[in-house]
């Protein structure tokens, strides 16, 4: 089961962490994915990491602004979001693939938390 969860209201320019708790499985072989969905937009995915190999991949408007990384003994994946646009505004959820290295589909995803940018 996956969490996703540190969503809110922010002004445009700062900062957010969401959290992304797993509890059931732990993060060896897994990838965990970040993603969102804008209003009237399809899904993306914003950010990954795959544990099975260390590497970590990023969306080309979130780069340099956004980080993934995690915890493992909190089992907990974060995304650290910095110089927040106002088309970052979304809902942002984490999803976990065994045995994937941030390719293909995604089996187990969690509930989205609210990002909402500000002018």
């Amino acid at each position: 089961q996956l969490q996703a969860s540190g969503g809110g209201l922010v002004q445009a320019g700062g900062s957010l962490r969401l959290s992304c708790a797993a509890s059931g499985f732990t993060f060896d072989d897994y990838a965990i994915g970040w993603f969102r969905q804008a209003p009237g937009k399809e899904r993306e995915g914003v950010s990954c990491i795959s544990f099975s190999d260390g590497k970590r991949y990023y969306e080309d408007s979130v780069k340099g602004r956004f980080t993934i990384s995690s915890d493992n003994a909190k089992n907990t994946v974060y995304l650290q979001m910095n110089s927040l646009k106002l088309e970052d505004t979304a809902v942002y959820s984490c999803a976990a693939e065994p045995g994937s290295n941030c390719g293909g589909g995604w089996t187990y995803w969690g509930r989205g938390t609210l990002v909402t940018v500000s002018s």
